[in-house]
């Protein structure tokens, strides 16, 4: 059995016993009468890197980008006891429509797990193909800053950054402005 045939498995058995499976990054299967019927996901999809010092602005970020019609990724929310959290954060980089950077004066000096994201981020960006309804400046890296701080040259020399001072609301509807021009690159879903 190969793995796709795996999973169409458990899935197809989930689904039989009245569950439904929601699969990241492509939508919710669910059963509908005598069939199964995919629910695609539109909500862009954000992955929120940050250090642990930030954690409270980062939630606050969080909410605010669910309430613009966001799908925040956050390591507290999403990763599972037991579960290979180096390889989980890299996947959902990965099938992200954008990576959100949250700079303040404590991550810019921080060496760790943040600049590792940050950097495993700025090489998918490198990777994901142009889409021409999307335009040639669709963002996937959308640094933010949370404080007064420098945002690292190999960034703010290419990338413009948006800050979430002094007016934060005015910060987050440009986030999420950015975030769903960069859902634009999604590429569509086949089911065969």
């Amino acid at each position: 059995m190969t793995t796709r045939e795996a999973v169409a498995d458990i899935v197809r058995r989930c689904l039989e016993a009245g569950q439904t499976v929601e699969i990241d990054g492509l939508g919710i299967f669910q059963a509908c009468g005598r069939g199964y019927e995919l629910l695609p996901q539109t909500r862009p999809d954000v992955f929120i890197a940050y250090v642990a010092e930030d954690r409270v602005p980062a939630r606050r970020l969080c909410e605010a980008l669910t309430a613009e019609g966001c799908s925040p990724w956050l390591d507290k929310d999403k990763l599972l006891p037991g579960q290979n959290w180096p390889r989980a954060i890299e996947r959902a980089i990965e099938v992200s429509d954008a990576f959100v950077a949250c700079f303040s004066p404590r991550s810019v000096f921080k060496h760790g797990q943040f600049q590792s994201e940050l950097r495993y981020a700025l090489d998918c960006a490198r990777e994901r193909p142009m889409v021409a309804d999307a335009g040639d400046d669709s963002p996937f890296v959308i640094p933010v800053r949370f404080e007064d701080c420098a945002v690292p040259r190999r960034i703010s020399d290419h990338v413009q950054y948006v800050d979430l001072f002094p007016d934060w609301e005015k910060g987050i509807r440009r986030v999420a402005r950015a975030i769903r021009k960069a859902a634009l690159k999604r590429p569509a879903v086949s089911l065969d």
